[in-house]
């Protein structure tokens, strides 16, 4: 075929063909599609609508990739594990058009078939020939089919396409937090919906009522783009605003609000930064500098490109259980399963075992302990996870600060001072005087930000 005639079609199936690589890519490399398809998006300099469609693509097929296998598995009358990766990539590219976009059935089919023939030639009809039977019965149906005989969390688990161990483990940690197990599913059709894209002003450096887009509804400098492209706004780009979900914006808020003893703040897991240039930015309204500890280089990295508009942050690429203080705040912002961000991570739930969570509560514990071994007397911790598995919550906390002297605060009452809003709605169980935070996806619209304040004893 001559190039003149070839190039209309590559371009217009420029999405899927994207679309197809970042899920290869996470299927076979172990790859995260946020940090891959901006990047291929930006070399290709799509227009919106064309890059709105590919994200949608990306994302909708790994946020229900579960429900999608067991499709497949039925339409190609085989186990998913013995399809190859390139083509089980287009049949899943192909069955979210099929069955959740508004994609015409003609298009979906014979424009997925055309990324395959590309890539991989030899699979192509295979690929077609499972596509046409996915279209053949409509998404309600192939739900009734492939959950027939499956147990309530089974049905739940491939609805939702979140692994059964999650199913459970999110539904205790609503109780555990206070909330009813009836709101389940609305958690996990929050998972599996599209994120916002919010913005924080950072404090000093610029008002949010600059920024493009509409005010958060709980963040004071947060602004949620509806058109702008990120790396497009002016104060993106020179550092004075930060890309940053609500959620993670409100902890670092939450712990600049609480009163503490003159001196340094720390971050003591500050990578990527997102978090250490909002507590930067209003320790130097108070006149005091920050901390920014990662045992990461490539992290540290990210920290000083986050905070390069403010000349009070000292990065250290350190342990932070090494971390020597006295500092008058300390954020902990502990590496956890990521359970609370699966809307952002869609491919996390599928990599995370229930082993995982053992492991990385005994590294919270060891990271809280430092936390409050390198506070200063008087001084006040903030605990944070991007997760609600109470596990990784609750029971680190708690189980850390039995026997001592450290008072647990009312975080729910602070964020409820930072945001405006009513304190019962952010808030966990209590231990003592005081509460946790839980925010939900489901409630907030934020990712599962779970945070607890403490006060360490004079």
């Amino acid at each position: 075929m001559p190039t003149d005639q070839r190039q209309p079609r590559q371009a217009k199936n420029l999405p899927r063909r994207i679309a197809w690589e970042v899920l290869v890519d996470v299927e076979t490399k172990d790859s995260y599609a946020n940090l891959l398809l901006p990047a291929k998006l930006a070399r290709t300099h799509m227009e919106a609508q064309d890059a709105a469609f590919t994200t949608e693509l990306t994302y909708g097929a790994l946020r229900q990739q579960e429900f999608y296998d067991a499709i497949i598995a039925t339409a190609a009358n085989r186990p998913i594990d013995t399809i190859d990766p390139e083509p089980l990539a287009g049949m899943r590219l192909g069955a979210h058009q099929l069955l959740s976009m508004r994609v015409p059935d003609h298009a979906a089919l014979s424009e997925t078939v055309a990324v395959i023939k590309s890539y991989a030639p030899k699979t192509a009809g295979f690929v077609n020939a499972v596509l046409r039977r996915i279209s053949e019965i409509d998404r309600a149906e192939w739900l009734r089919r492939v959950t027939a005989g499956a147990t309530a969390v089974g049905e739940q688990a491939i609805e939702y396409s979140h692994p059964e161990w999650i199913v459970r483990a999110m539904t205790q940690a609503l109780k555990g937090h206070g909330r009813q197990a009836s709101e389940l599913q609305a958690l996990l059709e929050a998972d599996n919906a599209a994120a916002k894209v919010s913005v924080s002003a950072l404090p000093g450096l610029i008002d949010r009522g600059e920024l493009p887009g509409q005010p958060t509804e709980f963040s004071p400098i947060g602004v949620t783009l509806e058109t702008a492209v990120p790396k497009n706004v002016d104060a993106v780009a020179t550092g004075r605003a930060r890309v940053q979900d609500e959620g993670s914006a409100l902890v670092a808020l939450a712990l600049a609000q609480v009163a503490a003893p003159a001196g340094t703040w720390a971050d003591l897991c500050a990578g990527p930064g997102g978090k250490a240039a909002v507590l930067a930015a209003i320790a130097k309204q108070e006149g005091t500098t920050l901390d920014a500890f990662d045992s990461s280089e490539h992290r540290v990295e990210l920290v000083r490109s986050s905070t390069q508009a403010l000349d009070n942050v000292t990065t250290r690429i350190q342990d932070a259980r090494d971390a020597a203080g006295p500092y008058a705040k300390v954020l902990v912002d502990v590496p956890c399963s990521g359970l609370g961000a699966l809307r952002r991570r869609p491919e996390a739930r599928y990599r995370r075992r229930p082993e995982d969570i053992n492991a990385l509560a005994g590294l919270q514990r060891e990271l809280l302990r430092a936390a409050l071994e390198a506070c200063a007397p008087g001084g006040v911790v903030a605990y944070s996870t991007c997760s609600p598995h109470y596990a990784e919550t609750v029971l680190v906390v708690d189980d850390v600060l039995r026997g001592t002297d450290v008072e647990i605060l009312d975080a729910p009452s602070v964020l409820a001072e930072v945001t405006g809003s009513d304190a019962e709605g952010f808030a966990s169980v209590g231990r003592g005087e005081g509460r946790y935070a839980q925010l939900w996806p489901h409630v907030h619209g934020t990712d599962g930000m779970f945070v607890a304040l403490m006060r360490k004893a004079n």
